[in-house]
């Protein structure tokens, strides 16, 4: 089935910035009726206005995905409207650091929002899409689903396990032909979210060239909910990472942690923060992180680097495999 987008009830978690707040923005201008979550309210309604102004129908709901009650009231609220169409699971907090010097308490809570907050939402709505008969369920995990990510060792734990459960999830529900479990991988994407996530390793927070337009993965969402497929990623990046992992995960990590402990030696100093992983920023900052530039390249080393060692791995291997028919 194909979801009429125009009157279409959408709740979206994460959404007072970034992806969440451009997303929301997208599907009113399809003319949906949203209902939009996050923790910070007033950063929430002012998204709520925008999306009225652009033509839909909104309603911001204060909500710690975190909290399972807090999201099956959320999924309540949206009941309102007499259905659920979409739910995008959105919420994503990082911690940069080295493992043992982060504190545990921001490892779990990553885990808890990343992981567990997009399993409360799944929790909360997959009855109401059973009972329906149909229903689109969004999860945004990122490129960090597919390669590990060194000083950001629970993100990686959150986004391996968000893909393990939303495979899991799909499988439980082969049998419903009108649900759906829609995963979303973008590749860096420029948000005020890396400079808001919490930062324990004193240094400036950026992100390799090229930067994905956190508009370019809303439309990527809208886009899936009118052709539901399991997996979309956005982003040259992550399809380079996503191979060069598969052909050569060890290989490929030990490169990323050596750029990311080159960058941090060379990034500017600032003091260490939990940023937004227990409570919200003080500043929602927008869609947009500021990391864009002209005059910054628009590709990076990284991915060449993936590239080729994809290119290498798979060499390789064709060449084991020929040397094993021929021997």
């Amino acid at each position: 089935m194909k979801v009429d987008l125009k009157n279409a009830v959408v709740v979206i978690t994460g959404a007072s910035s970034g992806i969440g707040e451009a997303t929301a923005l997208a599907f009113a201008r399809q003319g949906s009726r949203l209902v939009i979550a996050a923790r910070d309210l007033d950063a929430l309604n002012a998204v709520a206005e925008d999306c009225q102004r652009m033509g839909g129908e909104a309603i911001a709901v204060e909500t710690d995905v975190t909290d399972a009650d807090a999201v099956k009231r959320l999924a309540e609220r949206a009941m309102t409207f007499g259905r659920i169409d979409i739910w995008v699971s959105n919420v994503g907090v990082g911690a940069v650091g080295r493992f043992q010097e982060t504190p545990i308490e921001a490892h779990e809570q990553v885990i808890r929002a990343n992981l567990i907050g997009h399993m409360n939402d799944a929790h909360a709505v997959l009855p109401i899409f059973l009972q329906q008969g149909y229903g689109i369920f969004v999860n945004m995990i990122s490129l960090g689903g597919f390669a590990a990510a060194p000083f950001a060792t629970a993100y990686s734990a959150s986004k391996f396990g968000l893909r393990g459960f939303s495979e899991a999830l799909r499988a439980e529900l082969a049998d419903q032909r009108n649900i759906h479990i829609c995963d979303i991988y973008p590749a860096f994407v420029d948000t005020p979210g890396i400079s808001h996530g919490a930062n324990y390793v004193g240094r400036k927070m950026s992100a390799p060239p090229p930067l994905v337009d956190p508009r370019d993965v809303a439309n990527a969402i809208v886009g899936v909910t009118q052709a539901p497929r399991a997996t979309t990623t956005v982003g040259s990046v992550t399809n380079a990472a996503r191979l060069a992992h598969l052909l050569a995960p060890n290989l490929s990590t030990r490169i990323l942690g050596r750029f990311m402990a080159s960058y941090f030696k060379r990034a500017d100093r600032v003091a260490q923060s939990s940023g937004n992983a227990f409570a919200p920023p003080s500043e929602p900052g927008g869609i947009d992180g500021g990391m864009r530039s002209p005059n910054r390249l628009t590709s990076h080393p990284i991915m060449f680097a993936m590239l080729a060692i994809a290119a290498m791995a798979g060499g390789a291997a064709a060449a084991e495999a020929f040397r094993r028919r021929h021997r």
